[in-house]
């Protein structure tokens, strides 16, 4: 069965809908990437899963459990993490302490903590005294992305996590959700940035106008030169 479950959702701001009958599942373990343009739908999926825009129709079910109309709070506290584009971390707050307010202990008691979050972005360790304000758009990307793991997600929202950032960070994350796929933390990532998602996703779903027009595997992509040039050439 899958772990989530997207059935034919539609999500409205106010009058202007934007998503339209949107559907796809993540499997346990799973990288699953939403690709399109800017203004397609990426991140109002993630805020119909996460319930901080939810779907007027559809379901979206996690776990076996109906999460449609529940509220964001009580989504992360089954077990879905959030890292939005726009990062929002506490600015006025120490690496540590943005860290430690995120903390909630696994319930089999081998979870994310801040030695394993270190050990995962080292960069953090050495500056874990500083105000998050201060911190690069890289480093606030890798803290944003750490708090989410105090908190012991099962699955994992990542909207746009390389947008903004120089090539070389870019990579250094790359390895970085290469490493949570490894330890089998299951993903949904949203990215305009077909490079960095080819090597880390298990399907691809390319969104255009609020639907998905194409589905496959990044070695289907690769050999659909048709489908790169129609939904993703600027």
């Amino acid at each position: 069965m899958p772990q989530l479950e997207v059935r034919e959702i539609h999500t409205s701001y106010g009058l202007s809908q934007v998503l339209f009958g949107l559907s796809f599942d993540v499997e346990p373990g799973q990288v699953v990437s939403l690709i399109g343009r800017n203004g397609v739908g990426k991140t109002t999926t993630m805020r119909s899963v996460i319930g901080l825009t939810p779907a007027r129709a559809g379901s979206i079910i996690f776990e076996g459990t109906d999460i449609t109309s529940r509220p964001a709070y009580r989504i992360a506290q089954l077990g879905i993490g959030y890292v939005p584009e726009e990062r929002r971390i506490f600015p006025h707050l120490s690496v540590w302490e943005n860290l430690d307010i995120a903390r909630r202990p696994a319930n089999d008691g081998a979870g994310w903590d801040e030695e394993r979050v270190f050990a995962l972005f080292p960069d953090l360790r050495d500056i874990q005294a500083r105000p998050g304000g201060v911190l690069s758009g890289g480093q606030q990307q890798m803290l944003t992305i750490a708090r989410s793991l105090m908190n012991n997600p099962k699955l994992l929202l990542l909207d746009e996590p390389s947008e903004g950032l120089a090539p070389r960070v870019v990579e250094d994350l790359r390895e970085q959700i290469a490493a949570l796929k490894h330890s089998g933390l299951s993903i949904v990532l949203a990215e305009q940035n077909l490079s960095f998602v080819m090597e880390l996703s298990d399907v691809c779903h390319i969104l255009e106008k609020g639907e998905i027009r194409w589905t496959g595997t990044p070695d289907d992509l690769r050999a659909s030169p048709g489908v790169l040039e129609q939904y993703l050439t600027l």
